[in-house]
């Protein structure tokens, strides 16, 4: 039987909500036999993810990149899935950082905004939530669903809220300052959900053909925010480009309904990550 491979994961380290422990053990318990670990803009996982691997589960090592493209106004935000890099390179140590921090300030703005408007929702009590990860918006969410302001992470993300109204922009990395980072630490970045139209804007086309050349690996195809059609063109597109295809549940625990290994890697896919990474190895448990 071929291997389970779920590429693409979050835990408490940023917005998941299960911890990098839970996470692992939960893998485990799906079936899976290899997972990634892609929190936003973080490596604060890595090693208590490592130190709690279940026997027969590999752990992929990686982050989920917070990217801008500014070939059009207003620019289009974007995502990278960084797998197997070294957490110590000075550079994207540094991006890393200032997007964790921004990140931040933004959480702090959209709550005074909330605020302003009557809504009652602590900072204070949203930081403690975040229980030092990298603080995103389903922490706000979590607050609003707690006030009984809204029923789900869904509706939170909702235009009412913070899809559109109380929804402020992020200081990202510019996409292909964030591959060339990636690359120089060693890493393998794949374009997660390139045509996920449902949230929201897309890059077209012509710019993953230039990412391709600028070292783009890969794209994820199997993701839950994909219709079929759209797969279907993530997967022509990296079949012209000679690009690997990722599928990946981008689980986040109670945040959404996805499950773990709801969409899954080839194991051709894996192996060439594998075998172009030079930063870090996959961990493997006995």
């Amino acid at each position: 039987m071929a291997a389970r491979i779920d590429l693409h994961t979050h835990s408490t380290a940023s917005d998941g909500t299960l911890s990098p422990a839970e996470l692992v053990r939960a893998a485990a318990d799906a079936g899976l036999d290899v997972v990634a670990l892609t929190d936003h803009d973080t490596t604060a996982g890595w090693d208590a993810a490592v130190r709690a691997l279940p026997p027969g589960l590999t752990l992929v090592r990686g982050a989920e990149i917070s990217c801008r493209w500014y070939g059009v106004e207003p620019a289009i935000p974007l995502h990278l899935l960084a797998y197997l890099f070294d957490p110590t390179e000075p550079e994207l140590v540094a991006e890393l950082t200032r997007v964790r921090a921004a990140r931040e300030v933004r959480g702090e703005r959209i709550v005074a905004l909330l605020r302003a408007d009557g809504v009652d929702v602590s900072w204070a009590e949203i930081l403690a939530g975040a229980a030092g990860g990298t603080v995103g918006r389903p922490h706000i969410a979590q607050a609003l669903i707690r006030a009984g302001l809204v029923a789900s992470t869904s509706e939170a993300f909702g235009p009412d809220w913070l899809g559109e109204r109380y929804r402020l922009p992020k200081d990202d990395i510019d996409v292909f300052r964030a591959l060339a980072l990636v690359r120089a630490a060693g890493g393998v970045p794949v374009f997660a959900h390139p045509r996920a139209s449902r949230r929201g804007r897309i890059v077209p086309d012509e710019l993953i053909v230039d990412l391709a050349a600028a070292g783009l690996a890969g794209l994820e195809a199997d993701h839950e925010d994909h219709s079929p059609a759209e797969r279907a063109h993530v997967r022509g597109l990296a079949a012209e480009l000679g690009l690997l295809v990722t599928g990946s549940s981008d689980f986040h625990g109670t945040h959404k309904t996805v499950r773990l290994g709801a969409y899954t890697t080839d194991p051709g896919a894996y192996e060439r990550i594998v075998a172009a990474a030079t930063g870090v190895t996959p961990v493997a448990s006995g």
